[in-house]
């Protein structure tokens, strides 16, 4: 898909996955299904709320994966 994405759950990242590195994580997929590095004007409000949407999913997934028998947030 996007290689600027790095994945953002234990062993690939050993600490816990900052705000800032989900929310660079969701602007970076949001660039490439939009096919924007920046959008328009017009398009910024639901561009921003995309990447809003996706960093709240990658947060709730990170926090619910297990790895290896354990939470990753734990």
């Amino acid at each position: 898909m996007c290689r600027s994405i790095k994945t953002l759950r234990p062993p690939a990242l050993p600490e816990e996955a900052t705000q800032e590195e989900i929310r660079a994580a969701a602007l970076q997929f949001v660039r490439k299904v939009s096919g924007f590095r920046a959008p328009a004007a017009h398009n910024q409000e639901v561009f921003d709320h995309a990447v809003d949407v996706i960093a709240q999913a990658t947060a709730e997934l990170l926090d619910g994966l297990e790895v290896r028998g354990q939470k990753a947030s734990a």
